[in-house]
């Protein structure tokens, strides 16, 4: 199984890279907005992981690596901040273009919203000793307030999409956190989270994976925006 983190990255990569150049879904065509976007996200969550790394709050096993290491993490690892979220965001933009009413309401928007950050600050409240639920659950409702009240439509869109993208999240992230494999890819101390599982994954992945999606996504579309009306 040696080297299933890196096939697991190049997996999901794959089939989304091919159909990008799709002449009805054109995703290349974002590709000046979505990878500068893609840098700063890189640039906000690379430290944080290098840090919760050497600190010991989660960490790998080097029995599904290449063994290629930058800054105490694996080269798989580097990838996956790359080839997660392209994954993710080709998903968005390619259900938003089949399916053009997947569009919520700006009163359910609101509604999710206020639920989800309530929830969060709750969690929050219980869990700000353990620096994964800390971090991860704090830039997830700084984010999130900051998008809802600058530019909620956004929010509309992400939400239903992100609900449908967590289902290959879900069949990646179980096999790196242990799921239909002997031991777990990626790590995870217990002292710095809830605890509580999702299967195999820690019930923080899912605000992770939302906060550093909604950041490239944001910053795809505030880009797209600027190049659009520099053209007009």
């Amino acid at each position: 199984m040696q080297y299933l983190y890196l096939w697991l990255d190049l997996g999901s990569l794959a089939i989304p890279f091919l159909f990008s150049f799709h002449p009805k879904l054109a995703f290349h065509k974002k590709w000046r907005s979505f990878f500068p976007a893609l840098l700063l996200m890189m640039c906000i969550f690379i430290p944080w992981d290098i840090i919760f790394t050497a600190e010991g709050f989660w960490g790998f096993n080097e029995a599904y690596l290449s063994g290629i290491y930058l800054f105490n993490l694996p080269l798989e690892e580097w990838l996956f901040f790359l080839c997660i979220p392209y994954a993710c965001l080709f998903s968005h933009y390619a259900l938003i273009t089949l399916l053009p009413k997947l569009t919520l309401s700006k009163r359910t928007t609101q509604i999710i919203y206020v639920s989800l950050v309530s929830v969060l600050i709750i969690a929050l409240w219980y869990g700000y000793s353990q620096w994964y639920t800390f971090i991860c659950f704090a830039y997830a409702i700084l984010l999130l307030g900051i998008v809802y009240n600058r530019v909620p439509n956004l929010l509309s869109k992400f939400f239903p999409t992100y609900l449908v993208i967590l289902i290959p999240f879900f069949i990646v992230n179980g096999f790196l956190t242990g799921s239909w494999i002997d031991e777990a890819v990626v790590w995870y101390n217990n002292e710095e989270n809830f605890g509580w599982r999702l299967g195999t994954i820690p019930v923080e992945d899912t605000i992770y994976n939302l906060g550093m999606l909604l950041t490239v996504f944001v910053g795809t579309e505030y880009l797209e925006s600027y190049f659009n009306r520099n053209k007009a």
